[in-house]
């Protein structure tokens, strides 16, 4: 029932109740989101008509005989009374448009929302009732901590809670959390922040320690805004800001995730992937047709490469105006939805990333962007050099990817890892070899492209793939050629030697099998035509990772580890790696 006017505790404003219903209780003015019963979420959120209770439990019921001014035992009868509740949480199986979901829902009328052990029960059995049906468990969190009147028996749920979690994650089981406010304490730091994915209403606090507490403690005054929904973006604590009008839709896109149907999956280790309807070659196909794409969109014979100065290689590569990571996201993919943060520090703008789909079939999709062709873009990308955020948010994306089973795809245009001392008070090389050694064993296929520069190892860091892909445009090297130039011929003006002695061009990349093939571009580089270009990319990337989904984990590590050992072995001739095979002539593959 909503009362007839409704003054925001935000702006003061007066909101007529009726319309105050229709915004769902967000302030039309200023944007403030109104807290909600557990009730109202499940209203809000479920689809009309598709909730079901998930099985009751009984817990403890006033384990301590815990008093202080009034005995716990009145405290729990009275918000039992108002609130028409069991406990401070619901929890209920249903569908977000169409999606299957398990949702537990807090509410903060309830002793604060506090975590005892009702709540600890509750939030485990909906994890069980997730795993045992297979659907994705969405948390929906409003708390001030673990119920002191409870004890350590209240601290122990976070343990409880944080092992049923645990459980989904080896079950490869979906899991979100939606924050709402306030989310602080034993439930902050336990089942909430454990989600693959966290989603905050705007304005949402999420943390440990509340802010009198902090203040009380430390003495400081704490920043305006502090553990705010969008103070945790900025620090990458959280993938999204998502506003309540949005939440449906934003989360039947997450919740549409998981493991691929069989027919998706393929038919087995070892199957031949289906053959596909002819695209010509730039011919621009839509991201959500039907199958796979068009075979021989890759160039894998070396005498269909076009020679090219190795300096003009390296100019084209760094075009201004070629399509950036995000261009391409946009063109060759359907439900892209980019996820945030690297849990520790920041959001690292030089790496994108987050699931969306590639002819259908659900990838995980992470790149290096450089931003745009403007000065400000690039400089706000940071020129697509990555902060050890940047790789921490990549691998934190992969691990997902390798829980729900999703085929990862990387593209790659950098010209290095960030160079700068925060980079490296950072770990910055501790962030790469993290990547190269988590990219070594995913148990999912690994498609990489390098779109642009491939630059030393903040390149590699992506491009630990069971297929790596270049396109006509692009280079990969160890090292720039002016630092090359610098270092060895004491002269940065020979970077146009330094460059063809690199062989970094994708003719000799593709001789030395470094890459498996060449992806082509429209005539004069990708920038003169980059909806054609996008098009020939998202071909080849799904007619390679059409070849790899039918084969089974052991397959993909054997053959990944087989790719990358063979390098720099003396096998007496230049040999090339291509299709899990080792080639002595690129030309004959």
């Amino acid at each position: 029932m909503v009362a007839e006017w409704v003054r925001c505790e935000r702006c003061a404003d007066l909101i007529y109740g009726k319309r105050f219903a229709r915004t769902l209780r967000v302030c039309p003015d200023c944007g403030w989101h109104s807290p909600l019963t557990a009730r109202q979420r499940l209203d809000q959120l479920l689809d009309a008509g598709s909730a079901a209770p998930v099985g009751e439990v009984q817990p403890l019921h006033d384990p301590l005989e815990f008093a202080d001014t009034r005995p716990y035992a009145e405290r729990l009868a009275d918000a039992r009374a108002k609130t028409g509740l069991r406990e401070a949480v619901i929890c209920a199986l249903g569908r977000i448009e169409e999606q299957p979901v398990v949702v537990a829902a807090m509410d903060f009328r309830f002793l604060g929302g506090s975590l005892g052990c009702g709540v600890g029960a509750l939030i485990c059995e909906a994890a069980r009732t997730a795993l045992a049906r297979r659907v994705p468990l969405l948390l929906v969190t409003a708390s001030g901590g673990a119920r002191m009147q409870e004890g350590a028996l209240a601290l122990m749920q976070m343990a409880k809670t944080a092992q049923a979690m645990a459980e989904l994650d080896e079950a490869g089981i979906l899991t979100v959390t939606l924050i709402t406010d306030p989310t602080y304490g034993g439930v902050a730091a336990s089942y909430a922040t454990l989600a693959d994915v966290l989603v905050a209403e705007p304005g949402a606090r999420l943390g440990f320690a509340g802010p009198r507490v902090i203040e009380q403690t430390t003495g400081e005054r704490l920043p305006e805004g502090f553990q705010t929904a969008e103070f945790l973006m900025e620090h990458g604590m959280i993938d999204n800001i998502v506003p309540r009008s949005a939440l449906r839709p934003t989360l039947a896109r997450l919740l549409a995730l998981g493991r691929p149907a069989p027919s998706e999956a393929g038919a087995g280790a070892g199957a031949e992937p289906a053959e596909a309807p002819h695209t010509a070659p730039g011919e621009q196909r839509p991201a959500a047709a039907e199958g796979r794409a068009a075979r021989g969109t890759v160039v894998r014979r070396l005498e269909e490469v076009a020679e090219r100065d190795a300096w003009e290689a390296v100019r084209t590569a760094r075009q201004s105006e070629r399509p950036t990571v995000m261009d391409y996201f946009g063109q060759i993919l359907d439900d892209f939805h980019e996820l945030h943060g690297d849990r520790l520090l920041e959001d690292c703008p030089a790496v994108v990333g987050g699931p969306g789909r590639l002819g259908g079939r659900p990838v995980m999709v992470i790149g290096q962007h450089k931003g745009g062709a403007s000065l400000a873009e690039r400089q706000a990308h940071r020129f697509g050099m990555p902060a050890p955020s940047g790789y921490r948010k990549s691998a934190r994306l992969m691990r997902m990817a390798a829980k729900l089973g999703l085929p990862v795809i990387t593209l790659i245009d950098t010209p290095g890892a960030h160079p700068g001392p925060d980079a490296e008070r950072g770990g910055q090389a501790l962030a790469i070899a993290d990547n190269l050694r988590l990219m070594s064993r995913l148990p999912v296929p690994v498609v990489a492209a390098v779109v642009g520069e491939g630059g030393s190892g903040g390149a590699l860091a992506l491009a630990v793939a069971d297929r790596v892909l270049i396109s006509a445009g692009g280079i990969y090297s160890v090292i720039s050629p002016e630092g090359c130039a610098a270092i060895l011929w004491k002269n940065p003006e020979a970077a146009r030697a330094a460059a063809a002695a690199l062989h970094l061009d994708p003719r000799e990349l593709l001789r030395l099998g470094v890459v498996d093939g060449v992806v082509p571009e429209p005539p004069d580089g990708a920038h003169r035509d980059p909806a054609k270009a996008a098009a020939l990319l998202g071909d080849a990337l799904a007619e390679t990772l059409g070849e790899l989904v039918p084969w089974d984990p052991g397959r993909l590590l054997r053959a990944r580890a087989e790719r990358f050992g063979h390098f720099g072995l003396d096998t007496g001739v230049t040999a090339g790696y291509a299709g899990g095979r080792l080639h002595t002539d690129r030309g004959a593959s």
